[in-house]
Formats: structure tokens, C-alpha cells, sequence
């Protein structure tokens, strides 16, 4: 397992201010967090990313913002008011004192947005980033995910997605430390979703203010198997490490899917069953030689549903940044 405290996520290096005021492009990864008990401390990369295209928008007009977006949820993600990246980019800009740069934005999106995703993480990291780059405010990768976690509330989501693969973190006096595992995982994971979306605020409200000290140690014991576990490829720990005391019981009746799905758990190829972040998505974790198919088949007859969407994917790597 590697700790990571600083890298060079977000920092441009140069001497050329035409680097630092031309294009960008991001590619920032959808999450899974909690894996059951790890709640707003573990988290995992997908295989599904939203890609951002920046450049310096030269409009006669006075506009600040122009965006085409691509891709799932294209119609949402194109919206310029209210838009989570470039209100995000605009609030650290201003809070850095840099005067804001006119952005175009083309964007391509495949993480499923109110589905437990992390599209806020998403979201809200790449507008830190598009503020650090166009900014040249020359933060590191630390910074970048601590400036993000603020915004976000907890760090399990964003330091996945800027550090890929399996990330635990944790905050401590207003500092974010992280460390990942699972980079050669060949686990599959399969993601089914059903059809209406749950607001991670709605979703927080169902859960209790305190909790019994039986609960607690079972979770602190199941966390740390799912750590030890995601780091020693030991799949046969998981139905048991990815049960949870803390959340899922409290917000069962918000995803109902989970219920149907749990008892996959430990048989014929799927390793462990979990919500997805908050919901109301289930994440499934598959042994790599598993027949996606047959499995995706065994989900929607569990949830009794024939069209339930299930998207498969696998444990990818974190955030990248590339000038254009």
C-alpha cells in the first residue's frame, strides 16, 4: 500500500505563461464510495471518466462560459447556469484573488449522475483544477484534493478520483491524507442502477445522529479486512468485509435494490455487494473470470426487473492532466 502526499497532480510546470493560460484537458474518473463499511473514509476508481476540454474563451460578447458536452447526460452537462466545474473554478479563482478566465469547455461525460457515482467529486475536482491551471495558482496534487474535499464535505470520492485504484483517507487538522492499493486488481465490477436518483444531501438526512458501540466495532472490524483484503487480492474476505452497520441499513428503504441484491454476496463469481457512495446505484465486485453476462442475467432476475440497467467497468487509475 502507497501513502500519497503530494504529487503532481493539477501543477503545470513551466516558465511559459502561454502554457498556463492555453488549453487543458482532464480526465477525471467516476467513483465508488463506502464499499459498504469504509463509509466517508474509502473509495474506488471506475473505469468510466468525465473528460474536460478547456480552453481560453476569446468572445466578443462578454460571455464567461460557452460548453458542448457529450456523451451521458450530455443535455445536463451542457447547462451553463448553475454548473457545479465552472462554479467551482469561479468561487477558487476568487477566493485565490485571480481575476476569472473565460472558459470554453468541451466535455464528455460517462459517469452516471445522482446514482452514487461520485459526478460531484468529478465535478468539483476538475474546477479546481481548471482553476489552478488557467489560474496558475501552482498547487500541487495535495492541495488540489484538500480544496476539494472542503467543497465536497468528505474525501473518500475525491481523493479516488485523483489517486485512483482503492484510496483510504482520512482528515486531520484540516489536512487530507491518503493512501491506495489494488493498482493490479483484475476484479471486475458491475454497477446496476435503477431508474430514479437519490441526492447524496436526502440520503445523509436518513442516517442516525449516533450509534451503538456493537456497531461501531463491527464496522471498524469489517474496514480494516476490506482494506487488508483489496490489498492482498484476497476476494474470498469480501462478503464479509463489504457488509456495513453504518449507512446501508438506514437508507435500504431509499434503495430497495440493495436488499434484492445482497444475497449475491459470496456466490458463483461476485465477491462482495455494496451501495454505490450513497445510492441508490449497487455496486458488485466479480472475479475476473466471471461471464459478465450470466451475472448481469442473475442481477436483473434478483431485482426483478428484466430492463435494469447494469454497466460493467473495472478499478482504474486516477485524474490525469494534458496542455493541448
Amino acid at each position: 500500500m502507497s501513502e500519497n502526499e503530494g504529487r503532481s497532480l493539477g501543477r503545470i510546470s513551466s516558465d511559459n505563461e502561454d502554457a498556463l493560460t492555453g488549453g487543458i484537458r482532464l480526465r477525471l474518473p467516476a467513483t465508488s464510495a463506502n464499499l459498504g463499511p469504509g463509509f466517508d473514509a474509502v473509495g474506488v476508481a471506475l473505469a468510466l471518466a468525465l473528460t474536460i476540454e478547456a480552453r481560453v474563451l476569446h468572445a466578443q460578447d462578454g460571455r464567461e462560459l460557452t460548453i458542448v458536452a457529450t456523451g451521458r447526460d450530455a443535455e445536463r452537462c451542457s447547462r451553463a447556469a448553475n454548473n457545479m466545474i465552472f462554479e467551482t473554478y469561479r468561487e477558487v479563482l476568487h477566493g485565490a484573488g485571480r481575476a476569472l478566465v473565460p472558459l470554453d469547455l468541451r466535455i464528455h461525460n460517462e459517469i452516471p449522475l445522482g446514482r452514487g457515482c461520485g459526478s460531484s467529486a468529478a465535478a468539483r475536482l476538475g474546477g479546481v483544477m481548471l482553476a489552478n491551471h488557467f489560474g496558475a495558482l501552482g498547487w500541487d496534487q495535495r492541495a488540489c484534493i484538500e480544496e476539494a474535499t472542503r467543497r465536497e464535505g468528505h474525501p473518500d470520492n475525491v481523493a479516488a478520483c485523483a489517486l485512483g485504484y482503492v484510496t483510504v483517507s482520512v482528515v486531520a487538522n484540516g489536512s487530507v491524507h491518503s493512501a491506495t492499493c489494488g493498482q493490479q486488481l483484475a476484479w471486475k465490477l458491475l454497477l446496476a442502477f435503477p431508474p430514479v436518483t437519490l441526492a447524496t444531501e436526502k440520503a445523509r438526512a436518513m442516517l442516525p445522529a449516533e450509534y451503538s458501540r456493537v456497531d461501531a466495532v463491527a464496522n471498524v472490524q469489517r474496514t480494516a479486512l476490506l482494506v487488508a483484503a483489496f490489498a492482498l487480492g484476497r476476494g474470498d474476505l469480501l462478503h464479509v468485509a463489504m457488509q456495513d452497520r453504518m449507512h446501508q441499513p438506514y437508507r435500504m428503504e431509499a434503495c430497495p435494490l440493495l436488499d434484492r441484491l445482497l444475497p449475491l454476496a459470496g456466490e458463483s463469481g461476485v465477491l462482495g455487494v455494496a451501495l454505490s457512495g450513497a445510492g441508490p446505484g449497487v455496486l458488485l465486485v466479480v472475479e475476473a473470470d466471471a461471464v459478465m453476462e450470466e451475472i448481469a442475467a442473475r442481477i436483473r432476475q434478483a431485482a426483478g426487473d428484466p430492463a435494469l440497467e447494469v454497466v460493467e467497468t473495472s478499478i482504474g487509475a486516477g485524474a490525469t492532466v494534458q496542455l493541448l
